[in-house]
């Protein structure tokens, strides 16, 4: 019997089955979930001595003879939850109304600003916090070494992670039909930026908003070299003197990260099914 096989259809692009799809669900599941169990097993079941769950080592946290070895932390929890607020209110008052005018009046600077906030992402950590010390030793002579004024700093850090869930957002709405249907029945400038823009740029925003939490309770590099005591910093001295309340104390923030991934992935749904339905 004779005949031609034709060429086998190469597959381009094509999805994965669905058991390819679960293996590597699974997969990644594990290497995500078993660090923090291996952590919450270093944190809960401390010492031979202890059977199983035990809250024995959070019991020093409530006494008063060792509460000087967590003063630290909670001084670190504190300056990093209004170094957070602040960064956030500067991406609000100044990285917003930039890319909002760009999107609206000044069309032709949206490569720029966008290369400027990209810019931070391509230079190491490190190497920014060098630069930074200089400059800060004169701040601090002015203001005095206090921990919000890092604010500025890891706002420059941050700019990245801010501007790309507002930017994606803009991506999304044509900015410039709205506001200028908005201005054609009558409304002002900051009117139609208040009552049109900004509303339907809420989920860029708190998406932006929450990444910039997120980073500011991680970041370690500025805080260190610009010895200053934050969240991370607090829990690197700490782990040297209690462990496992050190370890107890990173599991809840891995976890309160973890939330604000998965708050920032419904706000994302949420606009995504508005647009569809308007």
């Amino acid at each position: 019997m004779s005949g031609r096989i034709g060429p086998r259809a190469v597959r381009v692009g094509a999805t994965p089955s669905r058991a390819t799809s679960t293996v590597i669900l699974v997969l990644a599941a594990a290497g995500f979930l078993y660090p923090l169990y291996a952590l919450f097993r270093f944190a809960f079941w401390p010492t031979a001595q202890t059977h199983g769950f035990t809250l024995q080592h959070l019991e020093r946290l409530t006494d008063p003879g060792q509460a000087y070895m967590y003063t630290q932390l909670f001084e670190g929890i504190r300056n990093s939850l209004v170094i957070a607020i602040v960064t956030v209110v500067l991406m609000i008052v100044f990285l917003l109304p930039a890319m909002i005018l760009a999107e609206l009046r000044y069309r032709r600077l949206r490569q720029v600003i966008e290369f400027v906030c990209l810019l931070p992402i391509s230079i190491p950590t490190v190497v920014l916090a060098v630069g930074f010390v200089p400059v800060y030793q004169q701040i601090w002579h002015i203001t005095g070494s206090v921990a919000w004024v890092l604010a500025f700093a890891i706002g420059i850090i941050v700019l990245p992670y801010a501007y790309r869930p507002i930017q994606s957002n803009m991506s999304g709405l044509d900015l410039v039909t709205l506001s200028e249907a908005s201005r054609s029945l009558g409304a002002g400038w900051l009117q139609t930026v208040w009552s049109v823009v900004l509303p339907n740029l809420r989920g860029g925003i708190l998406s932006s908003a929450l990444i910039t939490v997120s980073v500011v309770l991680g970041e370690y590099t500025v805080a260190s070299f610009l010895t200053q005591n934050t969240f991370q910093t607090a829990l690197a001295l700490l782990q040297h003197a209690d462990p496992y309340v050190a370890a107890t104390f990173a599991l809840g923030a891995l976890l309160l990260i973890f939330l604000i991934l998965v708050l920032i992935g419904a706000v994302g749904s949420v606009s995504r099914h508005k647009r569809k339905a308007s």
